[in-house]
């Protein structure tokens, strides 16, 4: 059986500080407790027969995965198709800032400067399709909780990517096999497909 785990990154400063980040340049190492969380990832997978860690291009995850991997002769590589949103000129400012823009637009409006959610949507199910095409049988991918919520909530055939799953803790491993994983893909495009009128919660 193939098996795809998703983790969001360990705690970092800017989860510890509530504020918000979708540009990959900006720097955001974990903190203490982040990276006892990463060493408890690589114990939570350590039995598994990793083919590959990816992570995306943001230094919390690329801190995580390295952490996670100490000790093991794994491959880490970088998956763009997973950063977070980009969200342009909110870049920095409070979880609470970020939801009250959220409040006054759907899920196809543009952050200023940066991408929608459904285009990030998007982008994500086509990284988890490049993954069910990969020869892999077991990786590991350290992200974000959205791509990983998305996931979660279309595979289950929910009619909103947001819901029921919402919050995604630091560091815990999500499995998918790749039935789930091409119904994450399917489900994430039968939701974004055409305009988009709803709005999102995080």
């Amino acid at each position: 059986m193939r098996l795809f785990v998703f983790s969001r990154h360990a705690e970092s400063v800017l989860n510890h500080e509530n504020r918000v980040n979708g540009d990959p340049g900006r720097p955001a190492p974990l903190t203490e407790r982040g990276r006892q969380e990463a060493a408890l990832l690589g114990l939570q997978v350590r039995s598994l027969p990793l083919d590959v860690c990816l992570h995306t291009r943001f230094g919390r995850t690329i801190e995580t995965a390295r952490i996670a991997m100490q000790g093991r002769d794994v491959a880490v590589a970088e998956e763009e198709l997973f950063d977070d949103v980009r969200i342009g000129e909110l870049e920095g400012l409070t979880i609470e800032d970020y939801r009250a823009w959220k409040r006054e637009h759907v899920r196809a409006d543009r952050f200023p400067g940066g991408e929608s959610l459904d285009e990030a949507a998007h982008r994500y199910a086509h990284g988890f399709g490049r993954l069910l095409a990969a020869p892999y049988e077991c990786v590991l991918v350290v992200c974000h909780e959205i791509p990983i919520r998305y996931a979660l909530n279309a595979a289950a055939g929910s009619d909103e990517l947001d819901a029921p799953v919402h919050g995604i803790p630091n560091a815990a491993p999500f499995l998918f096999d790749e039935d789930a994983l091409a119904a994450a893909v399917a489900g994430i495009e039968r939701l974004t497909s055409g305009a988009s009128g709803t709005r999102s919660p995080r």
